[in-house]
């Protein structure tokens, strides 16, 4: 990849333990009431289909009795590279929020695509369909969260509208919104998993968990040798899960 990493102050991030991952969907179906993500028409048509938080399942290949599977979550990277920015025409997409979380302007989105194909995670969707909630169902919509038309990109956000709550809150209690409490701002997905698998913070804070689980020796992110610098990080004790974390040979 070309360019540099944006640094920034506060760097939110996400650490997922994959050995603790049991795969039943519930970031996923968190993700989709939070965010205003409507009922997908298709939703077994994965290219036309939205999830901003997707369980991959992989496997070992090996066969019984040495067969293994595991559960990958996989959210939007927030690359500190990020490659969808540098090929937007019109400046939708950018890495120069706080907390180094990639942002994205529905209104200025002409849906060229073209971030689309950029991602290397396959984390932006393109919405080929009017959203539309079953009658009663548009009483469960967040206002938190716009609700994005037809023939725009969009993707995980972080579940931004949350930092902006922890901040209020902190102000409310005469504390400093820039230095939040581990915890005090976390994603539906991390709340919301039964196995505790997904942990959330800032990453340069010595005071939030994320800031020493990087530091395992079994810590890895997806496809590093990219260079994109992502802000989510992967744990397994397992060598052949973090293998499949990137495109390795047979002889590495």
């Amino acid at each position: 990849m070309s360019g540099h990493s944006k640094e920034f102050p506060i760097t939110w991030g996400m650490v997922i333990d994959i050995d603790k991952c049991t795969g039943c969907g519930a970031c996923m179906a968190s993700c989709q009431t939070e965010n205003n993500i409507e009922p997908q028409p298709e939703a077994s048509n994965k290219l036309r289909s939205t999830s901003w938080m997707l369980v991959y399942e992989l496997t070992n290949d090996k066969a019984f009795p040495n067969h293994d599977i595991a559960f990958l979550p996989r959210p939007c990277q927030q690359c500190g590279n990020p490659p969808c920015v540098s090929v937007c025409p019109v400046i939708a997409t950018d890495k120069n929020e706080d907390g180094g979380i990639v942002s994205q302007v529905y209104p200025r989105c002409i849906g060229c695509r073209y971030c689309v194909a950029a991602c290397p995670y396959h984390v932006r969707y393109f919405g080929w369909y009017d959203p539309i909630w079953p009658e009663g169902m548009e009483k469960t919509l967040s206002p938190l969260t716009s609700v994005r038309p037809r023939g725009v990109v969009e993707k995980c956000s972080f579940c931004h509208h949350r930092w902006n709550l922890a901040k209020d809150a902190a102000r409310a209690q005469g504390k400093n919104p820039d230095s939040l409490d581990d915890g005090a701002y976390v994603t539906a997905c991390v709340q919301n998993c039964p196995s505790g698998a997904l942990s959330f913070g800032d990453l340069k804070n010595p005071k939030h968990k994320v800031h020493e689980l990087i530091k395992s020796p079994n810590a890895f992110r997806l496809l590093e040798r990219l260079g994109t610098n992502t802000q989510v990080y992967y744990i397994s004790r397992r060598e052949w899960v973090r293998k499949l974390g990137d495109n390795y040979l047979k002889s590495e």
